[in-house]
């Protein structure tokens, strides 16, 4: 998610190196807001596991997030890599993605 490291965010050019930024020629600090929609997603996320012990996670909202790991961290960390390759594809396709915690990617 580098490559999408410095966004526009309410008509401010934000960058930096944390997750939080600060506003170029603004006082107001923000919060990255990809880096949001990614925790507040996962913090949705449903685990199982299958009868092999393996595990499968999904994200409901997010339709087709879906990860299996051989232990639950292992899930945890195939959900999230599937989750940002959906966000990023979405974006790119200009797809809707849901409203996620009332953060909203969508472009108008």
């Amino acid at each position: 998610m580098q490559e999408l490291d410095k966004i526009k965010y309410n008509g401010c050019n934000c960058e930096g190196d944390s997750n939080i930024r600060q506003a170029k020629g603004n006082s107001m600090t923000v919060k990255f807001i990809l880096s949001e929609y990614v925790d507040q997603a996962m913090a949705e996320a449903m685990y199982d596991q299958l009868e092999d012990h393996s595990f499968v996670g999904k994200i409901p909202v997010c339709k087709g997030v879906i990860a299996f790991g051989s232990t639950l961290k292992e899930c945890q960390n195939e959900l999230q890599s599937t989750l940002e390759d959906w966000i990023l594809l979405g974006l790119k396709l200009r797809h809707r993605l849901p409203l996620i915690d009332n953060i909203d990617l969508n472009m108008g």
